[in-house]
């Protein structure tokens, strides 16, 4: 498949969702005519995007941040409809796969933002002296169980990915739809290399036989588990963690076989005309201070010298069960025809757009 193929089925995804993604702005005081107003792009979950911004403008006076937030998917279908109109000047928070997608299309400014050399090798655009993109931090797929239905239905506490084709959990799996979602991705991409291409397909054939219905949001099927409507739902630990930490009769388990994840990262958007505030974002991003929020969330840090304070409930052995090696130039080049291949497969099952 083309890039240019992929650029125009991405275009064509994002025009039927463009008027469900709302501008964020999340001002605690509104810009002033003197401020210089940056238009950041992000995937980040909705509770992150306050402190994020207000520690930003602290340490920027002079820069606010407008954000505008959707599912993975979601924004990366709409960066690239407007690649011939850029709208957004930076993207904070957004799958690294899909800013390799941006950065093949010659969407992304290089840059090396303040602090570089104290990122992990694994967490940055190493091909240049000016990388397209930095990672922040790590997410990974996880499945959220509802120790409470599940005891109602008489069902056992799942180990391992393969557990989940056991017939007893047929019409009670929930899971993320990857073209919308990085976690869906992120999930499929780590199946068709931990099993292999051939049996991985067989794999997902075998558990979309079980699966309930697939969501458009990652966070969703963990969400919505707590909440009691599902009793499992394939997901990443932060959600689950942040409903355990609330009360919720929940477990966040990892699959033995190893896990799927990604980078959330950071990009400068060639063409803007406000590169100087974009650059601020970016250094911000890569720094010491970013890094510790993002330590509120997840356990898998970019630099090198901010040690990762495990959050309460998180489990212990997620950066043990990450797949190594994890190939995201694969998956990236691969996105069009695994997305395809997958709605060809399981889209029946798709929840409705919301």
């Amino acid at each position: 498949m083309t890039m240019e193929k992929l650029t125009r089925r991405m275009a064509l995804m994002s025009m039927a969702v463009l008027g469900s993604v709302a501008a964020i702005g999340l001002a605690a005081h509104p810009a002033s005519a003197e401020d210089v107003v940056v238009k950041v792009y992000t995937a980040i979950e909705e509770e992150q995007m306050p402190p994020y911004k207000e520690a930003f403008e602290a340490a920027n006076p002079g820069i606010k941040i407008e954000w505008q937030r959707d599912s993975t998917g979601v924004i990366t279908a709409r960066l690239l409809a407007e690649k011939d109109n850029r709208q957004a000047d930076v993207v904070w928070g957004l799958a690294a796969s899909s800013l390799m997608v941006l950065d093949q299309n010659g969407m992304l400014e290089g840059y090396k933002p303040e602090g570089y050399d104290q990122i992990k090798d694994d967490f940055k655009d190493r091909r240049s002296d000016k990388p397209t993109w930095v990672g922040m931090d790590a997410w990974a797929s996880a499945i959220c169980f509802n120790t409470v239905e599940a005891e109602k239905l008489g069902l056992p506490k799942p180990a391992t990915w393969k557990d989940l084709l056991d017939p007893i959990y047929a019409g009670h799996i929930v899971m993320p739809n990857p073209g919308s979602s990085g976690t869906g991705f992120l999930s499929v991409a780590a199946w068709l290399q931990i099993f292999g291409e051939e049996e991985g397909w067989k794999y997902m054939d075998a558990l979309h036989a079980n699966m309930n219905s697939y969501t458009h949001s990652g966070s969703k099927p963990c969400k919505a588990v707590g909440a009691g409507e599902y009793p499992i739902g394939i997901s990443f630990s932060y959600p689950g963690v942040k409903l355990i930490n609330d009360g919720a009769p929940l477990e966040v388990i990892l699959p033995t076989e190893g896990l799927g994840w990604e980078m959330e990262a950071t990009a400068i958007m060639k063409g803007t005309d406000k590169l100087e505030a974009a650059q601020k974002v970016a250094d911000f991003s890569a720094s010491v201070e970013a890094n510790k929020l993002y330590n509120q969330s997840y356990q898998v840090l970019a630099r090198k010298d901010v040690d990762a304070v495990l959050p309460e409930n998180y489990p212990a052995n997620e950066g043990e069960l990450l797949l190594s090696p994890n190939n995201f130039e694969w998956a990236a080049t691969n996105r069009e025809a695994i997305l395809t291949e997958w709605q060809k497969r399981y889209g029946a099952k798709d929840q409705p757009k919301s």
